[in-house]
C-alpha cells in the first residue's frame, strides 16, 4: 500500500552511514529494525529507569519501558487511524515510524537515570564541550555513532519524518537559557536544518519553549505515550517496591498544596481501593486505555504545514486525562524519586561516573599516566586523533553507553582493591 499521509520529504535520508535496502521494507520499517537489532538498543535492558536495574527482576528497566512506550504509541496510532474522518485507507500515521521513534527515544540516556544524565552535563559544561542531554545523545547516536568500523563511527541514515520524531526539543546548546536541559548539541544544528528545510527553526521561532514545544505528529504521539507510561508504570512499580503504600497516598494526598483535576481525592481513593482488593494493576491498565482514547486528531497550521503533513495535523489530549496523569507523575515524584533510598542511590551514581570521566580524561586528554591502557583500543586511538573538545565527547560517549553493571564493574575493577581479574571481561 502506498501511504499518502508521507512523500519525498519525509523520507529523504540524513548523513553518512549503512545505505538502505529496502527489501519489500518501507524506509520506515527499515529504521525500525535497525533500532531493534543495534546493540544500543540492547543495552538498555542494564539502564536504571527508576530502581537500580537487576536489583529485582520485575521492576522496570529502560529497555522495558521502552517497549511499553512503543506499544502505547502504535495504539494511539492505531486509535486515531481508526476514529478520525481525516484519515483512512492509505492515508494514515505509520505505525512502523511511531514504533521506532517510541524505541529509540531513551536510546541516548545513561546509567543511573536522571541522576546520571545531570552530572554528565555538568562535567561536559565544565570542559567547554557542549554539554550533555539525554534526547541530544540519542540523534548522536543514530546520526554519527550508530555503526563502528575500526576506529570510525557513522549513522544509520535515518529517514528526515524519522529524526524529526526524536527532536523532543529543537534549541541548541548556545541558546539555550538555562543549559540544563532540553537542548541539543551545536554540532547538530545541520540536524536541525535538514528537517525543517528552507526555513530554520529558530528564525521562524524566536522563543526557546515556543521552539521546543513545536513537534511532529509523530513526535507528539510518542512524547504522550512516554508521559503514559512513566506515569502509570512508575506507579506500579512504586507499589510492588513499598514506596507507594495506603498510609503514604492518603499522607500525601493532604499535604498537597494542589488539586490537579478537580476530583483528586476520588481517584486517589479508586487507587487505594484497587491496593486493597489486590487489583491495582487492572486499575491502572484501564488508565492506560482512557489516556490513549482521550486523544483525537486536529488541523494545524503553520510554516511546514504545507511541506508535509507530519505538522498538518497534531494531536490533542483531553484536559481531563492529561491532568490525571499530571497527578499520578506527581505521585510518583513525591513518594518515589524523592525518597532517600532513591536518592542515595543517585548520588552514588553520580559519584562513580564522576569518577570515571575525570580518570579518563586525565589519561587520555591531559596525557597524565599514559602508560596505562584504560579504553579500548579503538576508543584511545578515536580520542588521540580528535580536537580537544571532542575528545571529551568521545570519553563521554563511552561513558553513556555504558550500563549500569558494566559501570560499576569498571569503578569497582579501578578503586577496590578486592575487585578485579586480568581475566575479566572488559
Amino acid at each position: 500500500m502506498n501511504n499518502t499521509f508521507y512523500n519525498d520529504f519525509d523520507t529523504e535520508l540524513f548523513g553518512r552511514g549503512e545505505a538502505k535496502k529496502l527489501k519489500d521494507r518501507t524506509p520506515f520499517e527499515q529504521d525500525r529494525d535497525r533500532i531493534i537489532y543495534s546493540p544500543a538498543f540492547r543495552r538498555l535492558q542494564n539502564k536504571t529507569q527508576v530502581f537500580l536495574s537487576g536489583e529485582y527482576d520485575f521492576y522496570r528497566t529502560r529497555l522495558t519501558h521502552s517497549i511499553e512506550v512503543s506499544q502505547i504509541g502504535r495504539s494511539i496510532c492505531n486509535h486515531l487511524n481508526r476514529t478520525s474522518d481525516d484519515l483512512g485507507d492509505d492515508f494514515i500515521i505509520d505505525q512502523n515510524l511511531v514504533e521506532s521513534i517510541c524505541l529509540a527515544h531513551d536510546i541516548g540516556h545513561p546509567s543511573f537515570g536522571h541522576a546520571g544524565e545531570d552530572i554528565l552535563n555538568q562535567l561536559m559544561k565544565k570542559h567547554y564541550a557542549g554539554g550533555f542531554e539525554g534526547n541530544a545523545q540519542n540523534l548522536r547516536i543514530l546520526v554519527d555513532i550508530f555503526y563502528r568500523r575500526g576506529t570510525d563511527w557513522s549513522g544509520m541514515k535515518p529517514t528526515r519524518a524519522f529524526l524529526d520524531g526524536m527532536l523532543k526539543y529543537k534549541t541548541i546548546f548556545s541558546d539555550s537559557e538555562k543549559k540544563k536541559n532540553h537542548f541539543v548539541y551545536d554540532s547538530q544544528e545541520e540536524i536541525l536544518d535538514f528537517v525543517s528545510g528552507e526555513k530554520r527553526f529558530k528564525d521562524v521561532l524566536t522563543v526557546e519553549k515556543e521552539r521546543n514545544n513545536f513537534k511532529s505528529i509523530e513526535c507528539q504521539i510518542m512524547d504522550w505515550a512516554d508521559d503514559i507510561a512513566y506515569s502509570i508504570h512508575d506507579i506500579s512499580d512504586g507499589i510492588q517496591a513499598g514506596f507507594i503504600t495506603i498510609k503514604s497516598i492518603r499522607k500525601w494526598r493532604q499535604e498537597k498544596k494542589r488539586d490537579y483535576t478537580g476530583r483528586d481525592d476520588q481517584i486517589l481513593e479508586e487507587l487505594c481501593d484497587a491496593m486493597v482488593n489486590d487489583d491495582y494493576s487492572r486499575y491502572l491498565a484501564r488508565l492506560i486505555g482512557e489516556f490513549i482514547h482521550g486523544t483525537r486528531l486536529v488541523r494545524r497550521e503553520n510554516f511546514l504545514s504545507a511541506r508535509t503533513h507530519r505538522y498538518g495535523f497534531g494531536i490533542e489530549r483531553a484536559q481531563e486525562k492529561d491532568d490525571v496523569c499530571t497527578l499520578l507523575k506527581m505521585m510518583a515524584v513525591a513518594l518515589v524519586f524523592h525518597t532517600p533510598q532513591v536518592h542515595q542511590l543517585e548520588y552514588k551514581g553520580e559519584q562513580i561516573l564522576r569518577r570515571l570521566f575525570n580518570v579518563f580524561a586525565q589519561r587520555y586528554v591531559k596525557r597524565e599516566h599514559s602508560n596505562f591502557v584504560l579504553l579500548p583500543d579503538h576508543y584511545a586511538r578515536a580520542i588521540e586523533r580528535a580536537d580537544e573538545p571532542v575528545k571529551y565527547r568521545i570519553i563521554c560517549d563511552y561513558i553513556s553507553g555504558m550500563t549500569d553493571g558494566f559501570v560499576v564493574r569498571t569503578y569497582k575493577r579501578l578503586f577496590d582493591p578486592d575487585f578485579g581479574s586480568i581475566i575479566d571481561l572488559v
